[in-house]
């Protein structure tokens, strides 16, 4: 029997599809999934079936567009992404717990555009992304963080306030980071740390 729990609705985006079991664990066990209109011809090449489809709608197959024209969701605004379509869809439909996949993989814009939006959509839900390599979170004030010895921890400021961690090998009191780089490649002490800031902040912990 599965003792992990269910995850409330997971987003999975037109990136590279997840090869890592956990996010792929995380698909298998979701209640609810969407994907991007591009996401969803792989999803369902794998073998998944969506239970909703956002986005322009450009980039399905005409035969899944006929397939799946029951759960197709277009919203033809070019002022946002597909991935922010289907973060507005979940939240417009109380889901509000957002677990995104396939973010990563493919181009570096699209990448670093995907991962940035994680600070806007942390205003309106509770979202994390998950990769073939680790977790994106993006946080803001005092935030403890489950972890292990060793675990590579990296924070990327989207905002340019100061910055205090509790529990790093590299500590952090009171800085301002200037430059992404600046914050990478850190390393927590034990089972637990934490990063203040008054500012948005988006944090990465690789997988054990």
């Amino acid at each position: 029997m599965d003792i992990l729990p269910r995850i409330s609705t997971v987003i999975i985006a037109n990136g590279r599809f997840p090869s890592h079991p956990l996010p792929l664990s995380l698909i298998e066990r979701a209640e609810y999934i969407v994907c991007t209109d591009g996401a969803a011809n792989d999803f369902i090449a794998h073998g998944g079936r969506p239970d909703a489809i956002v986005g322009d709608c450009d980039s399905v197959s005409e035969e899944n567009r006929l397939l799946y024209a029951h759960i197709l969701h277009r919203d033809p605004d070019q002022e946002t992404n597909d991935l922010t379509k289907s973060v507005h869809f979940c939240v417009k439909n109380g889901r509000k717990e957002i677990v995104i996949v396939g973010g990563t993989g493919y181009r570096e814009d699209h990448t670093l555009g995907n991962i940035s939006l994680l600070a806007d959509y942390m205003e309106e839900a509770t979202v994390e992304m998950y990769t073939n390599y680790g977790i994106f979170t993006p946080m803001r004030g005092s935030v403890e963080f489950s972890s292990f010895p060793g675990q590579q921890v990296s924070l990327f400021p989207i905002d340019r306030t100061a910055v205090t961690t509790r529990n790093l090998k590299y500590p952090l009191t009171g800085r301002i980071l200037t430059n992404w780089w600046q914050g990478t490649l850190n390393e927590s002490l034990n089972s637990a740390f934490t990063v203040i800031s008054s500012g948005r902040v988006i944090l990465f912990r690789v997988y054990a």
